[in-house]
């Protein structure tokens, strides 16, 4: 008979969070790779949306000559890629438990957060994508005005000249914001909210308060997480592939390692 992991009906006892040393980040990139390793299928599976994604927003600006526009949505890539992570966090849970990986039960558990707290959680995170795009937009007409692309020059010719720099660095800092902000709402969040019956609001102050107890170790591992998706995507985005996967089951891990 095949195991099923029974969701709570009422509402569950929140978790006690713990000290994380910093020491316990390579163990935890460790018990991704070897998460990966086991079901890389899924891996791979979850990751091809937004691998196609890259690939097809890059074809549409290049098509219309606007490559810039990439630019801010690279950026902002980390405020979506917790949501790649959902399926995996099942299949690290079902690895940690015993359970069998069949398809049938992970994608079941996964659409049937549509039922549970994860689409308000999904509204938060795309309204904070939404307004990040919009301080893009805002600061490009700012640094490089309505008419930056204009005759013969080329996009890259005005992203590296002297105020292309300065919006890059500009929306850079803007973009580290926004995605330390999401960290510190969905570290602990996501996984919290497909384990147990709360609801996201909980979800977010228990996340934000497991950041704020381990602000050295959850700095280095945001870090981490923006390295790695930052090197994922320079190979036309193909390095997600394994990066994404990888970096969703270690935040399962790391999920386990701040909550008791």
């Amino acid at each position: 008979m095949q195991q099923v992991m029974e969701r709570p009906s009422e509402p569950s006892e929140l978790p006690q969070i713990k000290d994380m040393p910093v020491a316990a980040i390579p163990e935890v990139l460790r018990l991704g790779m070897r998460d990966f390793l086991r079901a890389p299928a899924f891996g791979i599976f979850f990751s091809l949306v937004y691998v196609l994604g890259g690939i097809v927003l890059y074809l549409v600006f290049a098509a219309n000559g606007r490559e810039w526009w990439l630019v801010p949505f690279m950026l902002g890539f980390p405020l979506f890629a917790p949501f790649a992570a959902i399926g995996l966090y099942e299949v690290s849970r079902r690895i940690e438990a015993g359970e069998p990986l069949l398809w049938r039960d992970v994608l079941g558990v996964v659409f049937a957060q549509k039922d549970r707290q994860m689409p308000s959680m999904s509204v938060v995170i795309l309204l904070l994508f939404m307004f990040w795009i919009f301080i893009a937009h805002t600061s490009f007409a700012l640094f490089l005005g309505t008419k930056a692309f204009s005759g013969n020059t080329s996009p890259i010719d005005v992203l590296l000249s002297a105020n292309g720099l300065a919006m890059l660095s500009f929306g850079t800092a803007v973009g580290a914001a926004f995605a330390a902000v999401l960290f510190a709402f969905t570290v602990v969040g996501l996984p919290l909210l497909l384990e147990r019956e709360i609801d996201f609001i909980t979800a977010i102050i228990t996340s934000v308060q497991a950041v704020l107890a381990n602000p050295a170790s959850m700095a280095i591992w945001a870090a981490t997480i923006a390295g790695l998706l930052f090197l994922g995507m320079l190979p036309a985005f193909i390095g997600l592939f394994v990066v994404l996967p990888i970096l969703g089951h270690a935040s399962w891990h790391m999920y386990r390692h701040l909550t008791a």
